[in-house]
């Protein structure tokens, strides 16, 4: 069936059920001048059978939502947090029954209290066309919201469990994005770039057009023209060690069939409201699959990644007290200027400061056990292999707010992916380089001769 009449299709349910919901007394005409009749009409959603009137009610109710101001947004999203919760007597009682006498029955019942009715709720508003994405922007209200409102956090756990489970890898389709891709398109990959900022539409003509350039996007049936998360690819000769050469204006393209390596040199997430939310593993081995289907000679994928963290965590273990920064580094590092250095100016870094980056991604973790850097959490997650540290790759004013300039590559080895997920997921391991690892060893080594100078004082 074409998606153009699912969706008139759907739209033409929407609109009868709406007019349902009108003759109801809780239609567009009733509830218009009054937030407050919002959750009159969500109790109408949960109550109903009728799909016509289901899918109407979840339009208007979505519609109404997106009108409110945001201190109104925000009083609804509490109600949905504190009225639709579960029920913890009912709770306890289907579980005892259970507990007497386990069988299909009673664990049925069990799972339909567990469950809280706001997760219904959030289904049955996904019922409408066009709602999955006002979800998605429902979300980011509520995202905006839970650090200062902590009774929220329970509401969101809802999405996350939704959202995973809609947003599957396997819903994803991936499309090649290029200078004839629709403007409305190439709007949103402009606005949406969240690793090296597209200046202008001349900036993405140099970034899609030229033949050593590719730039994919995943999109989900739900949300047709919306890209979830795009990735950009440069076709070189090598693995690069910096950013400038491949954004330069003046630069000259290869040739693709004398490339060797694909370079992921920017992957942008593009719906805040999907923040959190895993695409699942072995996005990027989708992309190398694409690219080796058209230029089979590429024999080497590898990213130039940002390291977003580093800098903040680094001012964090100078001021605090740590056992991953020695004094003699912490004085070294005292000194690293607040802006980039001009090119051709004298080294900027001192000579502990590969060692403590190498530290940052082997030994630094979270209080939950985790590595501390987002970005490597996604590559390690997806089967790469920490490769190379790279000094200074990045002199703009945003990679040195972030890192100091650095940037890392990760390496997609397609004969190691599956054996580096496993790795990381089950183990937490950091698969690293023997470089890498070299360098977070050395600083062990360092780190005991500082104690032991210490000791000796």
């Amino acid at each position: 069936m074409n998606i153009g009449f699912l969706q008139d299709l759907l739209s033409s349910v929407a609109e009868q059920g709406r007019h349902l919901a009108d003759r109801l007394g809780l239609g567009s005409a009733a509830i218009r001048p009054d937030p407050g009749a919002l959750p009159a009409l969500i109790q109408a959603l949960l109550s109903t059978r009728g799909e016509a009137s289901g899918v109407g009610l979840a339009r208007e109710i979505m519609g109404r939502y997106r009108e409110l101001p945001t201190v109104d947004r925000l009083a609804l999203l509490q109600l949905l947090a504190k009225d639709f919760a579960d029920d913890p007597e009912m709770i306890r009682k289907a579980f005892a029954a259970y507990d007497a006498d386990p069988n299909p029955q009673t664990h049925h019942a069990l799972l339909q209290v567990v469950e809280p009715p706001r997760q219904e709720v959030l289904r049955r508003l996904n019922l409408a066309p066009g709602n999955t994405h006002a979800l998605v922007l429902m979300r980011e209200d509520l995202l905006d919201a839970v650090g200062s409102m902590p009774e929220l956090a329970a509401l969101d756990r809802d999405f996350v469990h939704l959202f995973s489970s809609w947003f599957n890898r396997g819903f994803l389709v991936l499309r090649r994005i290029d200078w004839s891709s629709p403007a409305h398109i190439l709007e949103k990959i402009i606005r949406y770039e969240a690793v090296h900022a597209i200046e202008s539409w001349d900036d993405l003509r140099r970034r899609i057009e030229p033949a050593d350039r590719r730039c994919f996007a995943f999109f989900h049936p739900a949300l047709v023209d919306e890209p979830l998360i795009f990735v950009e690819v440069a076709l070189t000769r090598d693995k690069p060690a910096a950013i400038d050469p491949i954004l330069a204006e003046g630069r000259a393209p290869l040739p693709p069939g004398e490339a060797q390596a694909a370079v992921f040199y920017s992957i942008s997430n593009c719906q805040k409201g999907l923040a959190g939310i895993s695409f699942g593993n072995f996005l990027i081995k989708q992309v190398v699959d694409e690219l080796r289907r058209e230029l089979p000679q590429l024999d080497t994928f590898v990213t130039l990644s940002p390291v977003p963290g580093f800098r903040r965590w680094l001012e964090d273990q100078q001021a605090g007290e740590t056992s991953l920064i020695s004094e003699e580094e912490r004085l070294a590092l005292a000194g690293l200027p607040e802006v980039p250095p001009e090119a051709g100016a004298a080294e900027p870094l001192p000579p502990c400061f590969e060692s403590v980056l190498a530290r940052y991604f082997v030994e630094a973790r979270t209080s939950r056990g985790r590595i501390v850097d987002p970005v490597a959490r996604f590559h390690l997650g997806n089967g790469a292999r920490l490769d190379r540290l790279n000094l200074l790759a990045d002199r703009s004013a945003k990679g040195w707010r972030e890192s100091y300039g650095a940037m890392v590559n990760y390496l997609y080895d397609l004969s190691a992916i599956e054996e580096n997920h496993e790795r990381f997921a089950t183990h937490h391991e950091v698969v690293a380089a023997p470089s890498v690892v070299k360098a977070a060893r050395s600083i062990q080594s360092s780190r005991d001769v500082a104690v032991a100078r210490s000791a000796k004082r």
